[in-house]
């Protein structure tokens, strides 16, 4: 308030009267409100080592709707696509890396999907949602006593599960459709006729 009252009163005492002193007035007002405030310096978040200002807000769920879009439309090159932005953007969602574990085993990559099944496990543990995806992935790779033990895993957490108990009732109907010549030999590397 110093420097304004300073303003006026010179202005006042000036030979063209109140006017100026009005004028000096309504521009001393005018430029108080542009000084700059003192804003503190973020602290950083103790988590993630970064300042508020720094972290990207990401204000939808996007490519995680996306990814499991273009996953039950069959589209696995774009949901993985989708998936991997998803982990990238938001690396503590559990449910993004799931479905880009579940994106890697239906293009084959298997590698890829262990890493993933893996990072959804260390940030939510072994729930029962991530045993039967795993496997299922065992399944798809032809591993039936790896899938076998993931989907009794899933039932030792959860005895009710409905879909580890759907699981093994696949994996039990698929290993009697497999069709071996009298020597062991699969169908199809022998004749089976005989």
């Amino acid at each position: 308030m110093g420097l304004l009252t300073n303003v006026v009163v010179s202005a006042a005492a000036g030979s063209r009267g109140f006017v100026r002193a009005a004028t000096a007035a309504v521009i001393a007002i005018g430029l108080t409100g542009c000084q700059p405030t003192v804003t503190p310096t973020p602290v950083p978040d103790a988590v993630t080592g970064q300042n508020p200002g720094d972290v990207k807000y990401y204000p939808s769920d996007e490519p995680v709707k996306l990814g499991m879009q273009r996953f039950y439309e069959g589209n696995f090159g774009l949901s993985q696509q989708y998936f991997q932005d998803a982990v990238e953007k938001t690396p503590k969602d559990a449910t993004a890396w799931v479905g880009l574990a579940a994106s890697y085993d239906r293009l084959g990559r298997f590698d890829l999907a262990d890493r993933s099944y893996a990072a959804a496990a260390k940030l939510v543990g072994s729930t029962p949602n991530i045993l039967n995806d795993e496997g299922y992935s065992y399944m798809l790779r032809g591993e039936l006593n790896k899938a076998r033990a993931k989907f009794e895993a899933a039932l030792r957490v959860d005895p009710g599960n409905a879909t580890a108990t759907n699981n093994l009732v696949l994996l039990n109907q698929s290993s009697k459709f497999v069709e071996r010549a009298s020597n062991g030999e699969p169908c199809g590397s022998v004749d089976c006729t005989q």
